[in-house]
């Protein structure tokens, strides 16, 4: 098993190679026996890796469109150069590799290990998140349960007929001496966004959005201004294709440490001061409940 590891670790930084130098196919071969003797040398299973990088670059275009459906806001391009050839490389023993030889869970976690080793400080996190959501969609393969009904292909659910999940966020801020910061919380696919929760019916959305943000943070808010709503459609492994609609409201709190909660999909959650807000990287559809929120706060400000 470690040599195999190895073998992946000199497919990776051969793959790596010829995409950052945007090399054609042909040298590919000769990359990867320039790799294999500069970092491993006497390896014995040159065919694995000769045949898994052939295989990658084979079925990459099918791949890249299956990594582009699993992070939906990650357009291939924008993807980092390790971080996107660690999934081609783990999406293709999950999806194509001999189970016997390599099961579904040893795909994954190599490609984790990879990640962690080769990436950067998220990258592990980024690439269990994107294997673990086409793991679930398959069905999670060697996981001991019970057999599902097949589920309705995503696909085939027309927009009407999606389930609508109500969500309450908010824009949290605090005043610190003169400055006001804002708090955003931090996800695997590589956003700042806003915090906010999947409310109970019933609940009073206000109740139930200070609820969830506490326990995303560990933030006792005062909810101050209703800023809207908005509308985007999520990939939930288990229920397909969901319509989540999210109410959002500026609320106050007093400035102090933020502690992120059990969130799978989260990895940080910081302060920031009002003035670095914009250029930090958001979801399309935050970026105008933001906007919103910094123009009270500087009209408030300014009165």
């Amino acid at each position: 098993m470690a040599n195999r590891h190895l073998s992946r670790s000199v497919v990776l930084q051969s793959l790596f190679e010829w995409d950052f130098r945007g090399s054609p196919d042909k040298e590919v071969k000769n990359i990867v026996s320039r790799n294999a003797k500069e970092f491993a040398p006497g390896m014995g299973d040159v065919s694995f890796v000769e045949d898994l990088i052939a295989n990658v670059l084979s079925k990459r275009f099918d791949l890249d469109r299956i990594i582009e459906k699993a992070a939906p806001d990650w357009p291939i391009d924008k993807i980092s150069v390790v971080d996107r050839n660690v999934l081609r490389m783990g999406l293709y023993e999950l999806l194509f590799a001999d189970r016997e030889e390599v099961p579904a869970k040893v795909a994954i976690n190599e490609a984790i290990e990879l990640a962690k080793t080769f990436g950067g400080d998220n990258s592990g996190k980024f690439v269990n998140g994107v294997l673990g959501s086409v793991y679930k969609e398959l069905g999670e393969p060697g996981k001991d349960a019970v057999t599902k009904k097949k589920k309705k292909k995503i696909e085939d659910i027309p927009y009407e007929e999606m389930p609508i999940v109500n969500l309450g966020g908010a824009v949290v801020y605090a005043r610190k001496g003169k400055e006001i910061y804002l708090a955003f919380v931090h996800d695997i696919f590589g956003h700042w966004t806003l915090s906010k929760g999947k409310l109970v019916p019933g609940m009073d959305i206000r109740e139930g959005t200070v609820a969830k943000v506490k326990e995303e943070t560990g933030l006792d808010i005062k909810i101050e201004t209703d800023l809207g709503s908005n509308e985007y459609i999520a990939n939930d492994p288990d229920e397909g294709k969901l319509r989540k609609q999210v109410h959002y409201f500026l609320a106050k709190a007093d400035f102090g440490p933020i502690t992120l909660g059990p969130s799978k999909g989260l990895d940080d959650a910081k302060w920031f001061k009002l003035a670095d807000i914009l250029e930090l990287n958001f979801y399309n559809d935050i970026l105008p409940i933001v906007t919103k929120s910094i123009k009270l706060l500087n009209d408030e400000s300014n009165a």
